[in-house]
């Protein structure tokens, strides 16, 4: 949990284009799990669980910031 904790932190203090650029290679990364778990080649399948989170967290981060700023 206190991993977790550090790693939203992390996120937080992170600019927008870096966020952008994090959420472009967690999709690449998601897109080539998912071709390893067709064919059967995934060595670490909660890798799967794992970069979905971390989307979800950035986007949640992404969309909290651009309400931020359409209040402001």
């Amino acid at each position: 949990m206190a991993a977790q904790n550090g790693k939203k932190d992390d996120l937080k203090v992170a600019s927008d284009d870096q966020l952008q650029q994090q959420l472009v290679d967690l999709k690449r990364e998601q897109f080539n799990l998912r071709f390893q778990a067709a064919t059967n080649q995934i060595e670490k399948p909660s890798r799967v669980r794992e970069v979905r989170r971390s989307i979800a967290q950035i986007k949640t981060l992404q969309g909290e910031r651009s309400r931020a700023a359409v209040k402001a």
